[in-house]
């Protein structure tokens, strides 16, 4: 078992916990200026830097712009990680990196209806120092637990301020410790270009979250937000970056799924204009998960669309390596992904004049549109079609997966017999019949939802 299996890590991260867990309980910092430092908030805080610790891990677990938080399998023991406060992203060469995910205070100042933190909802409040921030990352550092920091926050007295107490974590953790390690920082909209340029030059990778993706819905659940101010620090960072380098420094954002009426289309198409204009290395995509009551979003009682949340995944890959358009995947008459196929597969029946494909003569554009057939795939063809032409048998020795290329190709010119190309008649072949599910007696969520005992 190598250092990087998934297995290995989960230990790790176990005894990470354990051992945090024993070493805050042992010391309990008291920070008796908090409310000072953090000017204009006087709600309860959490004192000691386990409390702060376990709610600000927590709190920034809905930001999934950074990938995974682990797991809280229960009943488990080997490979269990504590549900959120370490993530893994994956380095430019794919390495995997564990961060230490943190918010430096879930306090904040805005009201967005959809958000856990928005200032009007009663929930433990914590806030960390800079300088308790970057001890902790350095502890932690040493001891091997973590690669990196994720760091974010809520919007405490204001967007410079806010700003302001990230720069200066960043500060202390590059000039005071040396640290030259990974770092992504949130940059918070609103906050002035000076502040941006500094952290720029700091980070490895910063991020602002547009969260919904449109105008009109930022106008209705997020009213201190605007597109403008959302995208401001985007736009600010990549041309500090090109002013400086070749190319922008790395940045992300997210866009939350479910939560506003907006279609796959509205949202992919947000997605691919921001992938040309060079904002974005990746959008994350976020299925809502319901945790404020408000008549303008779903009930809590809905579930998120996870499903719909992964297709959108896959048509984001799409766009940004199969070099797929947005209006090629969704269009107006036709504005949501089928949650029964991938976007690919979609396409494809959608299009098939542009069908059977010859696998000996294609190029390699036309093979990776293929559904089942990647990058990858597409060069094993390439190769080998050099000694000699291919048929069916012998692409299932290249290990090419025909479960689906297989009704949208022709080898040597032969078409395979047993289902005619036709959208339901391929469709059908892709899918089978339906199969009925009985209701489990315990099935009490969506007992709850029907309103059924």
């Amino acid at each position: 078992m190598g250092a990087d299996s998934p297995t290995m890590r989960g230990v790790c991260e176990g005894v990470l916990y354990r051992f945090l867990a024993l070493k805050l309980q042992r010391f309990h910092f008291e920070i008796k200026s908090l409310d000072t430092f953090f000017l204009g908030y006087t709600a309860p805080m959490a004192k000691t830097l386990f409390e702060k610790m376990a709610i600000l891990s927590d709190s920034a677990k809905y930001d999934v712009s950074c990938s995974s938080s682990g797991s809280d399998q229960k009943g488990a023991s080997l490979g269990k990680s504590h549900a959120s406060g370490i993530c893994h992203s994956f380095s430019a060469d794919g390495r995997c990196i564990s961060l230490l995910k943190v918010l430096m205070t879930n306090a904040c100042i805005y009201e967005c209806a959809y958000c856990i933190n928005r200032a009007s909802n009663a929930i433990p409040r914590a806030a960390f120092t800079p300088r308790e921030l970057a001890d902790i990352t350095i502890d932690f550092y040493k001891r091997n637990y973590i690669e990196g920091l994720f760091l974010s926050s809520g919007i405490v007295k204001s967007e410079n301020h806010t700003m302001g107490l990230l720069l200066q974590t960043l500060e202390i953790l590059r000039f005071e410790y040396g640290f030259g390690g990974y770092i992504h920082v949130k940059l918070i909209p609103g906050c002035d270009t000076e502040l941006i340029e500094k952290v720029v030059a700091l980070a490895s990778r910063v991020s602002s979250n547009i969260e919904l993706p449109s105008s009109h819905s930022l106008a209705l659940l997020a009213p201190n937000k605007t597109k403008e101010k959302v995208m401001q620090p985007l736009r600010a960072a990549r041309d500090i970056s090109l002013h400086k380098t070749s190319a922008p420094i790395p940045m992300s954002t997210q866009l939350i799924v479910g939560a506003t009426p907006e279609s796959d289309f509205d949202i992919l198409r947000l997605s691919s204009a921001l992938y040309e204009k060079a904002l974005l290395k990746r959008v994350y995509y976020s299925a809502y998960i319901p945790i404020n009551d408000n008549a303008l979003l779903p009930s809590t009682l809905t579930a998120p669309p996870l499903l719909r949340e992964h297709r959108l995944y896959q048509a984001d890959w799409l766009l940004r390596f199969y070099g797929f358009r947005a209006e090629e995947l969704v269009d107006e008459a036709t504005r949501k992904l089928d949650v029964d196929l991938d976007p690919k597969t979609f396409w494809a029946l959608r299009h098939l004049e542009h069908f059977p494909v010859e696998i000996n003569t294609a190029p390699k554009e036309v093979l990776v549109r293929i559904p089942g057939i990647g990058v990858r795939g597409a060069l094993k063809i390439l190769q080998a079609r050099k000694f000699r032409a291919l048929d069916h048998a012998m692409l299932s020795r290249l290990g090419v997966s025909l479960k689906r290329a297989n009704y949208f190709i022709t080898c040597k010119g032969v078409y395979q017999k047993e289902v005619p190309l036709r959208e339901d008649h391929i469709r059908r072949a892709l899918l089978g019949p339906k199969k009925l599910l009985q209701p489990s007696l315990f099935d009490w969520y969506q007992g709850m939802v029907g309103g059924e005992v």
